[in-house]
């Protein structure tokens, strides 16, 4: 009764009338850039941060915009998938096998609208599990002890990304690049500059939110100066229509939609695991199942259903690690927990006890942005589906000067928009030696919880290190972070050993 009681309590932040514009504003917002093919929800969540600060928006309104931004950057991200076989995220992928098969046959349409509810489904069931499991989560981790949640952020740090098949190694490396590169600054215990060179510009540190707006937004923004321009991209639409999906596929695609959701909260609660993991066990567990024809990867409707039910389902479930824990579930939630920390909110396990408001407020406000956007996307896929056509001279110019203005609106300094040209160019370096920035980006937000833990334990140690495996917490987390890491190398081995088969 007392989650009820509270979540009625957020309902009633969450429809005050500014949030409820807010909400509207990111559903829709959202729902654009998830269709335009490469930017996804880490992007829009990034583009729209400076927004925040520009109008002055507290922290439960800036979190409610910009999780409607993510929800809906996880819905549109179909549109592009079915239509023009192009991914709007990486999660998506899995939704381009039978996804564009179908536009092929004509059945643009159906896909469009059963991949709508399945969303809406997938994202519900998420949302559920946050109401229920995070404040849980968030009341057993108050027993954690500093050694603890040092563990965690290892955790934290060998799960992210690691899980896709990417390389392990250059997955660590940007972590430590974060690591080190929020050590710039004045050593908290000692009060001694480090890594400083001299700049007293640098004495208080680099600040998150600047460095995330130049590793996402101005990196793509030379992205796609480099490969947008010279392909026109995005470009090409059709004129494929939604309509609501008649009972008969509501009924074939029941099982594929509840399995989905269900394997894709699992995995978004995983820390590292993210949307495309959800999207993957989801589509791959429904092939096993149901593939008895040899219909899927040529248009099946279950197909469609069963990785977008798993990648919204994951994209909710990795809300519960960020907020109970302040250890995000997936990059886009790393990019979220910036955003509380700058405005001095601690994402952790007090946070149900000291901000019950931002946090009752932002799970309400969930169930809304679920219904707006299925309403939202069926009647307006053919609307979304024009912005297919936008050239990128109108886009780059656009977040661009939303970048600019957004970093001098916080900081009203110079050095800030330097710096954060400095970083997009950091991120468009790393992205061209095809290293993730979300461990980058992590590095810098846990790296100052993560220094102090460390310091604590060694304080209540006396200085002796057996401290941090002594705990039996501490020693399960570390035994999880083996067993992620030499996953995350046996995958990386193993698509490699498929590449070589493929190119020979």
């Amino acid at each position: 009764m007392e989650i009820l009681s509270q979540l009625l309590h957020g309902m009633m932040i969450a429809l005050g009338p500014t949030n409820i514009g807010l909400l509207l504003i990111g559903c829709f917002f959202g729902t654009l850039v998830g269709s335009l093919p490469g930017l996804g929800p880490v992007n829009g969540v990034a583009i729209l941060i400076p927004l925040t600060f520009s109008l002055g928006l507290d922290a439960t309104g800036s979190m409610i915009l910009l999780s409607a931004v993510y929800y809906g950057c996880m819905f549109g991200g179909r549109i592009s998938s079915i239509l023009l076989n192009i991914p709007g995220d990486e999660p998506a992928i899995m939704t381009t096998l039978d996804g564009y098969p179908m536009t092929q046959k004509g059945r643009a349409g159906e896909a469009l609208a059963i991949s709508a509810v399945a969303s809406f489904v997938g994202a519900t069931v998420a949302t559920v599990g946050l109401t229920l499991f995070a404040p849980l989560l968030a009341k057993a981790a108050i027993y954690f002890a500093p050694e603890d949640y040092f563990a965690l952020f290892v955790l934290a740090f060998i799960t992210i990304g690691g899980l896709g098949g990417a390389d392990p190694r250059k997955t660590l490396l940007a972590a430590c690049l974060g690591l080190m590169i929020a050590m710039i600054g004045i050593d908290p215990a000692s009060g001694v500059p480090r890594f400083t060179f001299g700049w007293f510009d640098l004495y208080d540190g680099i600040d998150p939110i600047v460095a995330l707006i130049g590793l996402f937004a101005l990196s793509e923004l030379f992205w796609l100066l480099e490969i947008g321009v010279k392909s026109n991209l995005p470009a090409g639409s059709t004129g494929a229509s939604s309509k609501l999906p008649s009972l008969s596929t509501l009924r074939k695609t029941a099982g594929a939609t509840t399995r989905g959701s269900a394997l894709g909260f699992i995995a978004g609660i995983l820390p590292g695991a993210g949307a495309s993991l959800g999207a993957v066990i989801s589509y791959s567990f429904e092939k096993q199942i149901s593939n008895r024809n040899g219909t899927f990867g040529k248009g099946d409707v279950r197909g469609v259903a069963a990785p977008e039910a798993g990648n919204n389902a994951a994209s909710g479930g990795a809300l519960i690690p960020m907020l109970s824990l302040g250890v995000p579930g997936s990059g886009t939630t790393a990019v979220l927990l910036a955003m509380l920390i700058s405005l001095n909110v601690q994402p952790g396990p007090l946070l149900f006890e000291k901000n019950p408001e931002l946090v009752w407020g932002l799970i309400a406000s969930l169930y809304l942005a679920n219904i707006t956007l299925l309403i939202m996307n069926v009647p307006l896929v053919s609307l979304f589906t024009r912005v297919l056509t936008v050239p990128v001279w109108i886009l780059l110019p656009l977040v661009a000067s939303i970048s600019f203005v957004g970093v001098y609106s916080i900081s009203h300094s110079p050095f800030q928009m330097i710096t954060m040209i400095v970083f997009g160019l950091i991120g468009y370096i790393l992205r061209k030696c095809e290293f993730s920035l979300v461990p980058v980006v992590l590095g810098l937000l846990l790296a100052g919880d993560m220094e102090n833990n460390l310091r604590r334990a060694l304080s209540i140690s006396g200085g002796e290190y057996q401290i941090l495996v002594e705990s039996p917490i501490a020693a399960s987390l570390y035994a999880v972070s083996a067993l992620f890491l030499i996953l995350s190398f046996f995958l990386w081995k193993r698509d490699n050993g498929r590449l070589e088969l493929i190119e020979d």
